[in-house]
């Protein structure tokens, strides 16, 4: 990615900075980021990000015209800084700027001529006024300020637009969302989602309300619109596959990495085993993964499911227990035990490359194969779990001595293998 300030001139000559972030690609749709109420600085991370995903992103200074230096942080006197700057603007003007921010970032070379809008706070209301004032193909607003007073222009927005609102947020009460949602209900265009339990300007790390779990939920909404949109597509299928021939045949930790994009990080949920960051990754997979995995390791696809931004693999683990697994059995000596596991890969992507994964398995039912755990008194199953994924006939509910079904004979469950 390449990032730097350039200079852009409205309507009336006025010359004003705008913060640009190029793609690694050569032609990608575009994004006019729009700021919240901190300036154009505090959007910076935002904008690479998106030029990760493969966007041409451009972030203007809607500030410029009060102050060309606005920085501010989220403390209690930036914030009361801020909230004077935004009631000061003339935002007439500053849609005017949007527009030729918009038709600026049309003619640069690299931009294929789509072009979206992002905006929080109070960008966020600017997004929504930019979708109905302009020609964009998408628009999408983080607990915009103040759309309660635009809501006459909601008749004009034809393109698809997502409104992101925080439950617990003092600047768009519930009653206020409310306002809203009525105004926007039968737009087909439209998609609304509210965050329960969470405050304003939820979404940048930066920010002492950050919540990553709703940050990453509004932003895979967001991302999955872009796309739609404007696009630029990747077949995830495909990508996820190169990663695993990587791990699981060429055992090839430099090839494995070009798979993922620069600061990646794994996560094995049961054993919290993995990696975050370009060094510490490579490290993991190096020493910890790619050649302790034993020789008869397979795979078992059950189910994948193809979202926007990851994929969801639903497979079944085989392998003999013939030496220490460093990521699902670490410190454990080979037990010579064969093992079937069912095991789900959540895989989030970045612009053609993985971003992230998150790998779940029953670490019981590993224990239980391997005759570290016991089955007495717990409720816990050993192959038996694999084979009734495959088989939906076997008998359910065996663990529960006070089932309320009429539960019939049950038959032992077959001692083989998949």
């Amino acid at each position: 990615m390449d990032g730097n300030f350039q200079t852009l001139k409205s309507d009336d000559g006025f010359e004003f900075r705008a913060f640009v972030s190029k793609p690694a690609n050569k032609t990608a749709p575009g994004i006019v980021l729009l700021q919240e109420g901190f300036g154009i600085n505090n959007q910076i991370n935002l904008c690479n990000l998106l030029a990760e995903e493969g966007y041409l992103v451009v972030a203007p200074d809607l500030f410029g015209r009060l102050d060309r230096h606005v920085d501010l942080v989220h403390s209690q006197d930036d914030v009361e800084k801020g909230i004077a700057l935004s009631e000061r603007l003339d935002k007439e003007q500053c849609l005017r700027d949007i527009a030729t921010t918009v038709a600026a970032l049309r003619t640069m070379p690299g931009c294929d001529g789509k072009v979206g809008t992002i905006g929080l706070g109070l960008g966020g209301t600017f997004a929504v006024l930019t979708a109905a004032r302009y020609d964009v193909q998408c628009a999408i607003s983080y607990y915009g300020v103040g759309i309660e007073t635009h809501l006459d222009e909601v008749k004009l927005i034809t393109c698809p637009l997502v409104l992101h609102f925080a439950e617990e947020d003092k600047f768009s009460p519930p009653e206020t969302v409310s306002t809203i949602l009525r105004a926007f209900s039968g737009h087909k265009n439209v998609k609304t989602y509210i965050y329960p339990g969470i405050d304003h300007a939820f979404a940048l790390a930066e920010s002492p309300s950050y919540d990553k779990p709703a940050a990453g939920m509004a932003y895979s909404r967001s991302f999955a619109v872009l796309q739609r949109a404007m696009g630029p597509e990747f077949d995830l299928s495909a990508l996820w596959d190169r990663h695993l021939e990587c791990e699981f045949v060429d055992r090839d930790v430099e090839s494995n990495m070009q798979t993922m994009v620069a600061q990646p990080y794994v996560n094995s949920i049961p054993t919290m085993t993995g990696g975050v960051g370009y060094d510490e990754l490579y490290n993991f997979y190096k020493y910890h993964f790619l050649d302790v995995n034993p020789g008869d390791t397979r795979t078992i696809p059950i189910s994948r499911t193809i979202g926007a931004d990851r994929v969801v693999d639903e497979m079944i683990f085989c392998f003999t227990h013939d030496r220490e697994i460093d990521w699902m059995l670490p410190g454990v000596a080979p037990t010579g035990n064969y093992v079937e596991v069912p095991l789900v890969a959540i895989v989030c992507f970045r612009g053609g490359k993985l971003y992230n994964e998150h790998i779940y398995w029953d670490q019981a039912s590993v224990l239980v194969q391997i005759g570290l755990l016991p089955r007495d008194g717990l409720p816990v199953t050993g192959i038996e779990a694999t084979q009734k994924l495959v088989n939906e006939q076997l008998p359910s509910n065996l663990l529960m001595k006070n089932c309320h079904f009429r539960r019939l004979e049950a038959p032992p469950f077959p001692a083989v293998s998949i």
